[in-house]
């Protein structure tokens, strides 16, 4: 497949490790780093080696968003104080959207920032982290409240690493590669709803990283058509964070986001003019691939409580993506509190 050409910086993906390498002595780093978890550091950062050696230092932190916090950012930043990082360093951000996330806002940051690379080791964060320069980490539980618009230097999409993921892994990248068929390209939906989606194609993830770039090619900073990306992602984010806080098993980011377009698509049939027969199509499709998620009547107000801290939010009125057909998007809809509880209202009756 085609190399992608991001805002001054390359998406790859056939020979992506060799690359990545070539990438690495071509920089004439003072030092390399690698930052990582330790699922990736177990399934994943050996192919690395085999390429790069051992001309690295290894940072590790606990897997899963809980770790995606300043105070762990901290940690990365004496660490790589302890281990003498400069200007000149590189960090390899080699992870799922946690790591891309929090390694792209530790380097953008650090003496003012160093060069960082994404490697991305899930679904999720092939096709929707690692690509667009958003960096950020949570503040109580509050989702990328904090970050920076940094692009990395490049971008190595390794195909192998898919086959590493549980399904539920694979489950949560598919919900964002569904988003972008939605927002912008019916027939991609139509062809990912009658897919084996067990793992992926590298031609569907490709095409979802090509649309995710284009959006974001023609609008960097979210002022205009990037904010087509957020559907799903007001409901959806304040349902992931009041799951993290109250589930012992909480959802993950594609099951959640799965709700929000649920209950935002609900919404566009309300208000943007999105056809019954739509809303039925997107309602059936996520809810044949996700399972349902108890959603009780008397936790409306604190879904409403986090959407009203969500950081797309703008003078002080809550700010969704709708559709107006599948494959069309209207934003910046305000929405009452009413209506967001109906649409979980929606939700919950399915």
């Amino acid at each position: 497949m085609d190399t992608i050409q991001s805002d001054n910086y390359p998406i790859y993906f056939d020979n992506s490790i060799a690359e990545l390498a070539g990438f690495v002595a071509r920089g004439k780093y003072t030092n390399v780093f690698i930052l990582t978890d330790e699922n990736t550091g177990q399934h994943c950062l050996p192919l690395l080696q085999e390429r790069l050696g051992d001309n690295f230092d290894l940072i590790e932190v606990n897997a899963g968003e809980e770790s995606k916090t300043i105070d762990f950012c901290i940690g990365i930043w004496k660490t790589l104080i302890d281990f003498g990082a400069d200007r000149g360093s590189l960090l390899i951000n080699l992870g799922g959207g946690v790591i891309t996330d929090m390694g792209g806002f530790v380097a953008s940051t650090y003496k003012r920032g160093i060069d960082f690379v994404h490697v991305p080791t899930t679904l999720l964060s092939q096709v929707d982290a690692s690509v667009g320069g958003k960096t950020g980490v949570d503040v109580d539980g509050i989702k990328n409240i904090v970050g920076t618009f940094t692009q990395p230097k490049a971008v190595f999409m390794v195909a192998d690493f898919l086959q590493t993921l549980p399904p539920r892994q694979v489950l949560s990248g598919l919900a964002e590669m569904l988003k972008h068929g939605l927002i912008c390209d019916a027939d991609y939906w139509n062809t990912l709803k009658v897919s084996d989606l067990t793992v992926p194609s590298a031609e569907l993830v490709h095409r979802s990283v090509q649309i995710k770039n284009q959006v974001v090619i023609e609008d960097p900073t979210e002022k205009g058509i990037r904010k087509s990306l957020n559907f799903g992602h007001t409901i959806g984010h304040a349902v992931e964070t009041y799951s993290l806080l109250n589930d012992a098993d909480h959802l993950s980011h594609g099951e959640a986001i799965a709700v929000g377009m649920i209950c935002e698509a609900w919404l566009a049939n309300q208000k943007t003019g999105l056809p019954d027969e739509d809303l039925a199509e997107i309602t059936a499709v996520l809810t044949t691939l996700y399972p349902p998620y108890k959603i009780a009547a008397d936790c409306h107000k604190d879904l409403y409580a986090l959407m009203q801290k969500d950081k797309k939010n703008y003078g002080g009125k809550i700010n969704c993506t709708l559709l107006t057909h599948i494959g069309q998007y209207s934003v910046d809809n305000n929405c009452t509190e009413d209506e967001l509880c109906d649409s979980l209202k929606y939700y919950a009756a399915l």
